[in-house]
């Protein structure tokens, strides 16, 4: 039996028009493979370093053994891993992990999105959703978003959902092949009020995924 104590807001689905998050599922493995092996160039660079090649990292095994670690991490209330779908296709994944409980109630957010898919307001729309579950049925105060200084995209993706720059972090992770500076993003609970899906709406007018 689930104890809400442990792991409150787990398991839970969200969506808003076409995306469409949930737990990942076995079923997904053929599809993840694919689709994480055509974005190799893609992801690749905001990758942990890693021994194994990409290929073999990304088979339909792999992603069941991931599966398995991830799941166990969120049943003992360390995680909330979700998977991203855009009208039905697997489109990436928004996990805020490492979480911990106690006077601090804190995660890390983390995010991948399909390539085919970028520049629609899909990652932050998604994004969005988990930060208002982790913030209400999850209990959470504060989310931390760690973001290479290169990646221009994925910081101006929370800054437009409200996170503010806290400071950085040098050589802070092990990356692509090099220890790399990281810059720290926070959002907390009390700064939006009104939601992050608000946010985002308020600042995604126009965006196809409407």
């Amino acid at each position: 039996m689930t104890d809400p104590l442990l792991h409150p807001g787990w398991p839970a689905r969200l969506a808003w028009g076409p995306v469409e998050l949930h737990p990942l599922r076995r079923r997904d493995a053929v599809e993840w493979s694919a689709l994480r092996l055509a974005n190799e160039d893609w992801l690749r660079p905001w990758e942990p370093t890693a021994a194994v090649p990409w290929p073999a990292r990304h088979t339909p095994a792999a992603y069941r053994a991931m599966r398995r670690m991830v799941a166990r991490r969120a049943r003992t209330g360390i995680s909330l891993p979700f998977a991203v779908r855009v009208e039905g296709r697997l489109a990436g994944q928004v996990t805020v992990d490492n979480i911990a409980r106690g006077a601090l109630r804190a995660g890390y957010l983390g995010y991948w999105i399909d390539r085919s898919v970028a520049g629609r307001g899909v990652a932050s729309l998604a994004v969005a959703l988990v930060c208002d579950h982790a913030f209400g049925p999850g209990g959470l105060h504060r989310l931390q978003a760690d973001i290479r200084p290169e990646n221009l995209p994925s910081q101006r993706l929370v800054q437009r959902l409200g996170f503010q720059q806290e400071g950085l972090l040098r050589r802070y992770l092990d990356i692509d092949g090099d220890w790399r500076d990281h810059l720290s993003y926070a959002l907390l609970a009390e700064d939006l009020p009104g939601g992050v899906l608000a946010r985002w709406r308020q600042m995604s007018p126009g965006r196809p995924v409407d």
